[in-house]
């Protein structure tokens, strides 16, 4: 199906909605053989093309910023194959998340990776991302529980990476592909590995009139040897407008910072963490302690964090949403200076993440009328970043890098770093066709620095070696 010229400007931006860009064309496949020749007619055409799933993603992935094919996978919705006693399901790309658990939920399994957006966003476009979740402290990201994929690679040809198993002996390129970005082809088919749903689940909310204290929290916790399914952290402006939102105060208006700590497991195990637990926390400032064992309760408790960004955004429609990661041990520095940079760049910022593993997710709200607000908040989004790189962190933890953050990638890596990415990138697309000019900092996005030129050389000096290392 082709989308019709007044339905394209629903395509025109994923879940960053900073930019905006209507693609001149978009085609939704609902099989693998029309994925393939979509893709062969660009391959014969030199046309380029971006994939694009439920447009949840927070990176500008999905933008279509030049000249180029979107090829949607929202009508990609078969559950393929479930396959209980080997523990795994086969999905197509525009499955959404919560619908894995849901298919299987009644056999007593679940899917593990469970991004805030799972009620909407699609595992094609999770598989793009690797992206994580609440439950990624214990579980790990997406790329922790894809058992194989079936790729339509840029020239049309349909292969398979990974065998469906664990582990397997040849070169992992199913890990190469998760995370990928659309850079590399199209996932049409992703088997996903499914777990035995915990015979018993306990949250923990602990409230501390400091952000300093919830970190402690945060760090005595896993020094003690406890490994939650998920620990997530929202300050003040989140918690007043998730109680705005829900119409009602499920959080303390008044703390500065809510912790909610997630233990699973057998019962006798659960009770005995939870119970360690609350004692850190108190030991660590904890004003309030309040513990939910009833499903319904859990799921409760949870809501308010799943429903943080849709929350901020009753507080303004426009905001934006950085992804650094910075090491534990760092949370009370990082969040400190991005307090004062906030009051620095006069823009309010809300914070809301995955504390257990230093996953910031701080939202700068501004207003959309203001002419110069696009430049204002990239610096501001800018400048978190390099403190959270100043710390030995990372530009992004599961949103990815996109059109968003190409520019601030070799920030992270040398020229050669991103000369043997790009060597990968070109194995599987040598004409540059797939998702072009995201991910990777160049010229026309990004102006010409002295690092990006001698990266354009050392790209051109091994672009005849490539197809020989490959």
């Amino acid at each position: 199906m082709v989308a019709k010229r007044q339905e394209l400007l629903s395509y025109d931006c994923d879940g960053l909605t900073l930019e905006r860009h209507c693609p001149p064309l978009a085609v939704l496949p609902e099989t693998t053989d029309q994925v393939a020749s979509v893709l062969r007619v660009c391959h014969k055409r030199g046309v380029p093309f971006v994939a694009r799933g439920s447009g949840t993603g927070l990176s500008g992935g999905a933008l279509v910023d030049q000249a180029a094919l979107l090829v949607v996978t929202s009508r990609m919705r078969k559950v393929l194959e479930i396959d209980l006693e080997n523990h795994r399901v086969t999905v197509q790309p525009g499955v959404i998340n919560s619908w894995v658990t849901r298919a299987v939920a009644g056999e007593g399994f679940y899917y593990a990776p469970d991004p805030s957006s799972q009620v909407i966003c699609s595992i094609g476009g999770n598989v793009a991302e690797n992206s994580g979740g609440v439950h990624c402290l214990k579980y790990g990201v997406t790329s922790n529980h894809v058992l194989g994929l079936e790729v339509v690679l840029p020239d049309g040809t349909v292969t398979r990476l990974g065998n469906g198993l664990a582990e397997a002996a040849e070169l992992d390129l199913r890990g190469a592909f998760i995370g990928s970005e659309g850079t590399l082809g199209i996932a049409t088919a992703i088997t996903l590995r499914l777990l035995r749903a915990p015979e018993c689940v306990n949250v923990v909310l602990a409230d501390f009139v400091t952000m300093a204290a919830a970190g402690e929290a945060v760090r005595s916790v896993t020094a003690a040897g406890l490994l939650p399914a998920g620990m997530e952290i929202m300050d003040n402006v989140t918690i007043n407008a998730v109680d705005d939102f829900f119409g009602y105060d499920e959080y303390p208006r008044d703390a500065a910072a809510v912790l909610l700590i997630e233990l699973d497991g057998q019962a006798a195990e659960v009770q005995a963490s939870a119970e360690r637990a609350e004692t850190l926390c108190r030991e660590a400032g904890a004003r309030g302690l309040r513990r939910a064992e009833d499903p319904a309760e859990c799921a409760l408790l949870w809501k308010g964090r799943k429903s943080a960004f849709s929350a901020v955004g009753k507080i303004t429609p426009t905001y934006y949403v950085q992804d650094g990661v910075v090491p534990r041990s760092s949370l009370p520095k990082v969040l400190s200076a991005i307090e004062r940079l906030s009051q620095d760049h006069g823009l309010p910022v809300a914070n809301v993440f995955h504390a257990g593993d230093g996953n910031l997710h701080p939202l700068i709200l501004y207003s959309a009328s203001d002419p110069d607000a696009e430049k204002k908040v990239k610096d501001l989004g800018a400048a978190i970043l390099k403190e959270c790189l100043s710390v030995g962190g990372s530009i992004s933890g599961e949103h990815g890098i996109g059109a968003d953050k190409r520019c601030y990638l070799d920030w992270m890596f040398t020229p050669d770093d991103l000369a043997t990415m790009s060597l990968l990138r070109r194995a599987f697309d040598p004409q540059g066709r797939a998702n072009p000019e995201k991910v990777f900092p160049t010229p026309r996005t990004c102006g010409e620095s002295v690092r990006r030129k001698l990266l354009l050389k050392q790209e051109n000096e091994n672009l005849s070696s490539s197809v020989s290392l490959f």
